[in-house]
């Protein structure tokens, strides 16, 4: 046990330096090309913070055991928004870009609950993949046209920022540690939970989900606490779409994904905190302090059911 908690704790040590060094990297990044913060969010940083979700939902279907990528990526969705987003907004309130509350929120509600129709027949098939894998491509190119309108519009500027000979390695540095940090401390606290009798359905539901989630968790709250919303609420956002576009996407064109009538009602709830946020964000323009501690309850809740 206490061997655990020490690794336990040298993977939130990894976990917290190593964002910190992302976030710095990406954000002088996105300085020094002209690139919105909200699209490094999208891009960079949700698909550096969802690696976990997508090795272990792509590697799970090629080994033929699929049927875990459905709740790992829907726990996944939910967490990033009721305790990731929550969290970020009850440290500081959360100002939401007119782009991300017009094409952003309104997409990846949309999205949600495509994967629900897709799955409500109990599998995701290579069709259905097909779908999820194009939406993805489509969104891409529709974010490359958006970087690529902004640029036009912003004027060159002298960037008193770090070089990108530091910012690069920061950022690739900053990436290996939040995975290496996250599966120091998800195998720590699964072997803690062993040794105090846990069952493997609530290992894999909490422990586990969260486990997946460190990165965003990390990485969001550095954004929020360094004055970078924008990095914040592009991070979750765009991990939820690439969970959904490409995790499951990919893996259902190796191997049909099962879609068990047991996660109908944890879509729903990532339906609703998604529409939750979309909503407070269009009447708001942010995520207020208090909006903050609704997610972090309405979580609180999920899990006492889940329990």
């Amino acid at each position: 046990m206490f061997i655990q908690i020490i690794l336990l704790a040298i993977g939130f040590a990894m976990l917290v330096k190593g964002a910190d060094w992302f976030v710095g990297g990406a954000v002088c990044i996105a300085d020094r090309f002209h690139i919105p913060p909200i699209i490094i969010g999208l891009t960079i940083v949700a698909m550096g913070t969802s690696a976990p979700e997508a090795a272990v939902s792509i590697t799970s279907a090629f080994q033929g055991a699929a049927d875990i990528t459905v709740g790992n990526i829907v726990g996944s969705n939910i967490m990033n928004v009721l305790v990731i987003l929550g969290l970020c907004a009850a440290i500081v309130p959360l100002a939401v870009t007119k782009s991300t509350i017009k094409v952003d929120l309104p997409f990846l509600t949309a999205i949600t609950v495509l994967l629900f129709v897709l799955g409500f027949n109990g599998t995701i098939s290579f069709f259905d993949g097909v779908i999820l894998v194009v939406c993805f491509a489509l969104y891409i190119g529709y974010l490359i046209s958006r970087t690529i309108r902004y640029s036009a519009q912003v004027e060159e500027e002298e960037i008193t920022t770090m070089s990108l000979k530091k910012a690069v390695p920061l950022l690739i540095i900053g990436m290996a540690l939040i995975v290496l940090g996250s599966n120091f401390a998800v195998d720590a606290a699964t072997e803690i939970a062993r040794i105090l009798g846990m069952s493997e359905r609530t290992i894999g539901l909490t422990i586990v989900a969260l486990g997946t989630s460190l990165p965003e968790l990390f990485t969001s709250v550095a954004a929020a606490l360094k004055g970078n919303a924008d990095i914040a609420v592009g991070n979750i956002v765009g991990s939820n779409l690439f969970n959904i576009l490409f995790v499951i996407g990919i893996s259902s064109l190796i191997i049909p994904v099962p879609f068990a009538r047991a996660f109908f009602l944890d879509m729903i709830i990532a339906i609703v905190s998604t529409l939750f946020i979309f909503v407070l964000a269009k009447y708001k323009r942010s995520l207020p302090r208090w909006s903050g501690f609704v997610m972090l309850a309405g979580y609180a809740g999920y899990l006492l059911y889940l329990l």
